[in-house]
Protein backbone atom coordinates (compact mmCIF):
# COMPACT_ATOMS: atom_id res chain seq x y z
CA UNK A 1 0.00 0.00 0.00
CA UNK A 2 1.51 3.26 -0.73
CA UNK A 3 1.44 6.02 1.29
CA UNK A 4 -1.44 8.71 0.64
CA UNK A 5 -3.58 5.47 0.38
CA UNK A 6 -2.00 4.78 4.15
CA UNK A 7 -3.22 8.18 5.01
CA UNK A 8 -6.69 8.18 3.71
CA UNK A 9 -7.36 4.95 4.72
CA UNK A 10 -6.48 6.15 8.57
CA UNK A 11 -7.87 9.23 8.44
CA UNK A 12 -11.16 7.62 7.20
CA UNK A 13 -11.10 5.03 9.79
CA UNK A 14 -11.12 7.42 12.38
CA UNK A 15 -13.96 9.57 10.92
CA UNK A 16 -15.52 6.43 10.59
CA UNK A 17 -14.97 4.92 13.66
CA UNK A 18 -16.63 8.10 15.59
CA UNK A 19 -13.29 9.38 16.87
CA UNK A 20 -13.28 12.35 14.40
CA UNK A 21 -16.81 13.47 14.47
CA UNK A 22 -17.99 15.69 11.83
CA UNK A 23 -17.16 19.62 11.67
CA UNK A 24 -13.74 18.15 13.79
CA UNK A 25 -10.60 19.85 12.26
CA UNK A 26 -8.24 18.02 10.77
CA UNK A 27 -4.70 18.13 11.22
CA UNK A 28 -3.14 20.85 8.63
CA UNK A 29 -1.32 18.92 5.90
CA UNK A 30 2.27 20.11 7.35
CA UNK A 31 1.11 18.38 10.22
CA UNK A 32 0.48 14.99 8.80
CA UNK A 33 3.61 15.11 6.48
CA UNK A 34 5.59 15.53 9.73
CA UNK A 35 3.79 12.81 11.44
CA UNK A 36 4.18 10.05 8.78
CA UNK A 37 7.72 11.46 7.39
CA UNK A 38 6.45 12.29 4.05
CA UNK A 39 5.60 15.11 1.29
CA UNK A 40 3.17 17.45 1.67
CA UNK A 41 1.72 16.68 -1.61
CA UNK A 42 1.36 12.98 -0.38
CA UNK A 43 -0.59 14.36 1.92
CA UNK A 44 -2.78 16.61 0.04
CA UNK A 45 -3.18 13.89 -2.58
CA UNK A 46 -4.95 11.67 0.48
CA UNK A 47 -7.08 14.65 1.76
CA UNK A 48 -8.02 15.38 -2.01
CA UNK A 49 -9.35 11.63 -2.40
CA UNK A 50 -11.05 12.29 1.36
CA UNK A 51 -13.13 15.45 0.06
CA UNK A 52 -13.69 13.88 -3.29
CA UNK A 53 -15.48 10.94 -1.44
CA UNK A 54 -17.44 13.24 0.78
CA UNK A 55 -15.93 12.52 3.96
CA UNK A 56 -13.82 15.98 4.81
CA UNK A 57 -13.98 19.21 3.76
CA UNK A 58 -11.76 21.72 2.47
CA UNK A 59 -11.52 25.27 2.96
CA UNK A 60 -9.40 27.64 1.33
CA UNK A 61 -7.89 29.56 3.92
CA UNK A 62 -9.13 28.11 6.81
CA UNK A 63 -8.21 23.91 6.71
CA UNK A 64 -9.75 20.46 5.86
CA UNK A 65 -12.99 19.99 8.60
CA UNK A 66 -14.46 16.66 8.72
CA UNK A 67 -18.15 16.94 6.96
CA UNK A 68 -21.08 16.57 7.79
CA UNK A 69 -23.05 13.74 6.42
CA UNK A 70 -26.19 14.77 4.33
CA UNK A 71 -29.22 14.21 5.57
CA UNK A 72 -31.88 12.06 3.21
CA UNK A 73 -35.48 12.62 3.61
CA UNK A 74 -38.15 10.80 1.49
CA UNK A 75 -40.06 13.01 -0.99
CA UNK A 76 -43.46 11.87 0.26
CA UNK A 77 -43.07 12.23 3.54
CA UNK A 78 -43.21 15.34 6.14
CA UNK A 79 -40.15 14.53 8.11
CA UNK A 80 -39.28 15.35 11.53
CA UNK A 81 -35.67 17.15 11.42
CA UNK A 82 -34.47 17.27 14.65
CA UNK A 83 -34.95 13.11 14.49
CA UNK A 84 -33.43 13.35 11.24
CA UNK A 85 -30.32 14.82 12.30
CA UNK A 86 -30.42 13.06 15.28
CA UNK A 87 -30.06 9.81 13.46
CA UNK A 88 -27.08 10.99 12.02
CA UNK A 89 -25.33 11.46 15.12
CA UNK A 90 -25.17 15.33 15.17
CA UNK A 91 -26.49 17.13 17.85
CA UNK A 92 -29.85 18.79 17.06
CA UNK A 93 -31.19 22.43 18.28
CA UNK A 94 -34.11 24.60 17.76
CA UNK A 95 -33.23 28.81 17.44
CA UNK A 96 -36.79 30.62 17.52
CA UNK A 97 -36.06 34.07 16.04
CA UNK A 98 -39.69 35.15 16.15
CA UNK A 99 -43.70 33.91 17.09
CA UNK A 100 -46.53 36.32 16.23
CA UNK A 101 -50.14 35.64 15.79
CA UNK A 102 -51.68 37.71 12.80
CA UNK A 103 -54.63 38.07 10.70
CA UNK A 104 -53.18 36.31 7.18
CA UNK A 105 -56.12 36.66 5.08
CA UNK A 106 -56.30 33.70 2.55
CA UNK A 107 -53.27 32.04 1.93
CA UNK A 108 -51.35 30.18 2.41
CA UNK A 109 -53.04 29.69 5.65
CA UNK A 110 -56.82 31.24 5.88
CA UNK A 111 -57.61 33.28 8.98
CA UNK A 112 -55.62 33.65 12.02
CA UNK A 113 -51.83 32.58 11.57
CA UNK A 114 -49.50 32.00 14.18
CA UNK A 115 -46.47 33.08 12.34
CA UNK A 116 -43.04 31.73 13.22
CA UNK A 117 -39.29 31.97 11.84
CA UNK A 118 -36.33 30.39 13.24
CA UNK A 119 -33.35 28.18 12.53
CA UNK A 120 -32.66 24.08 12.49
CA UNK A 121 -28.72 23.63 14.16
CA UNK A 122 -26.93 20.69 13.01
CA UNK A 123 -23.39 20.01 15.49
CA UNK A 124 -23.46 23.60 16.24
CA UNK A 125 -23.82 24.77 12.62
CA UNK A 126 -26.68 26.13 10.84
CA UNK A 127 -28.89 23.34 8.95
CA UNK A 128 -31.78 25.30 7.55
CA UNK A 129 -33.40 28.12 8.18
CA UNK A 130 -37.38 28.11 8.46
CA UNK A 131 -40.91 30.66 8.38
CA UNK A 132 -43.98 28.99 9.08
CA UNK A 133 -47.25 29.77 9.48
CA UNK A 134 -49.84 27.80 11.59
CA UNK A 135 -53.66 27.89 10.82
CA UNK A 136 -55.22 29.10 14.82
CA UNK A 137 -58.66 28.53 13.93
CA UNK A 138 -57.76 24.70 13.23
CA UNK A 139 -55.04 24.49 15.52
CA UNK A 140 -56.12 26.90 18.49
CA UNK A 141 -53.53 25.15 21.19
CA UNK A 142 -51.09 25.97 18.63
CA UNK A 143 -51.30 29.32 20.09
CA UNK A 144 -50.02 28.35 24.08
CA UNK A 145 -47.33 26.45 22.77
CA UNK A 146 -43.57 26.73 23.60
CA UNK A 147 -41.63 26.86 20.80
CA UNK A 148 -38.86 28.17 22.18
CA UNK A 149 -37.97 24.73 23.17
CA UNK A 150 -39.63 22.72 20.70
CA UNK A 151 -39.66 23.49 17.25
CA UNK A 152 -42.98 23.55 15.29
CA UNK A 153 -42.64 21.22 13.16
CA UNK A 154 -41.80 18.29 15.53
CA UNK A 155 -44.67 19.94 17.80
CA UNK A 156 -47.39 19.37 15.00
CA UNK A 157 -46.13 15.99 14.00
CA UNK A 158 -46.62 15.11 17.31
CA UNK A 159 -49.94 16.33 17.85
CA UNK A 160 -52.00 17.22 15.22
CA UNK A 161 -52.64 14.55 12.54
CA UNK A 162 -52.54 15.90 8.54
CA UNK A 163 -53.87 14.02 5.92
CA UNK A 164 -52.74 15.27 2.92
CA UNK A 165 -49.51 17.21 1.86
CA UNK A 166 -48.17 19.06 -0.85
CA UNK A 167 -44.69 19.50 -1.69
CA UNK A 168 -42.65 22.05 -3.84
CA UNK A 169 -38.91 21.66 -4.19
CA UNK A 170 -36.36 24.13 -6.03
CA UNK A 171 -33.03 25.04 -6.08
CA UNK A 172 -32.58 28.50 -5.04
CA UNK A 173 -29.83 31.21 -4.52
CA UNK A 174 -30.55 32.32 -0.55
CA UNK A 175 -30.87 36.21 0.43
CA UNK A 176 -27.84 38.05 1.70
CA UNK A 177 -29.96 37.77 5.05
CA UNK A 178 -30.50 34.45 4.02
CA UNK A 179 -26.67 33.49 3.55
CA UNK A 180 -25.82 35.00 6.49
CA UNK A 181 -28.12 32.67 8.85
CA UNK A 182 -26.65 29.41 7.33
CA UNK A 183 -23.40 30.18 7.23
CA UNK A 184 -22.94 30.57 3.49
CA UNK A 185 -21.50 32.49 0.37
CA UNK A 186 -24.74 34.57 -0.87
CA UNK A 187 -23.88 32.80 -4.40
CA UNK A 188 -24.40 29.31 -3.00
CA UNK A 189 -27.18 27.08 -4.22
CA UNK A 190 -29.53 25.92 -1.56
CA UNK A 191 -32.63 23.68 -1.41
CA UNK A 192 -35.65 25.02 -0.86
CA UNK A 193 -38.36 22.66 0.40
CA UNK A 194 -42.08 24.89 -0.05
CA UNK A 195 -44.91 22.75 1.91
CA UNK A 196 -49.07 22.85 2.82
CA UNK A 197 -50.14 20.04 5.02
CA UNK A 198 -54.12 19.80 5.05
CA UNK A 199 -56.96 17.89 7.98
CA UNK A 200 -59.76 16.69 6.28
CA UNK A 201 -59.46 19.18 3.54
CA UNK A 202 -58.59 22.45 5.54
CA UNK A 203 -54.61 23.95 6.11
CA UNK A 204 -52.67 23.14 8.97
CA UNK A 205 -49.61 24.58 7.84
CA UNK A 206 -47.73 25.85 5.48
CA UNK A 207 -44.38 26.26 6.27
CA UNK A 208 -40.57 27.04 3.47
CA UNK A 209 -37.36 25.60 4.39
CA UNK A 210 -34.17 26.75 3.18
CA UNK A 211 -31.51 24.05 3.04
CA UNK A 212 -27.80 24.45 2.87
CA UNK A 213 -27.67 22.41 -0.81
CA UNK A 214 -24.63 20.32 0.73
CA UNK A 215 -26.12 18.67 3.87
CA UNK A 216 -29.75 17.60 3.08
CA UNK A 217 -30.70 15.31 0.11
CA UNK A 218 -34.62 14.57 -0.79
CA UNK A 219 -35.09 11.09 -1.92
CA UNK A 220 -37.89 8.62 -3.52
CA UNK A 221 -37.91 5.08 -3.36
CA UNK A 222 -40.22 3.49 -5.16
CA UNK A 223 -41.79 0.20 -7.61
CA UNK A 224 -42.83 -0.14 -11.07
CA UNK A 225 -46.23 0.12 -11.74
CA UNK A 226 -48.37 -2.80 -12.79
Amino acid sequence: MNLARRIRDEIAGAIRSGEWRPGDRVPTEQELAVRYACARATVSKALGELAASGLVERRRKAGTFVAHPPVHSAVMAVPDLAELIAARGEAYRWILSSSEAEDAGEAPCPGRVLRIEGVHMAGGEPFAIEGRSIALDEVPEAGEADFTKEAPGTWLLGHIPWTQARHVIRAVTPTRKEAGLLGVNASTACLELDRTTWRAGRVVTHVRQLFRGDRFDLVAEFDAGP
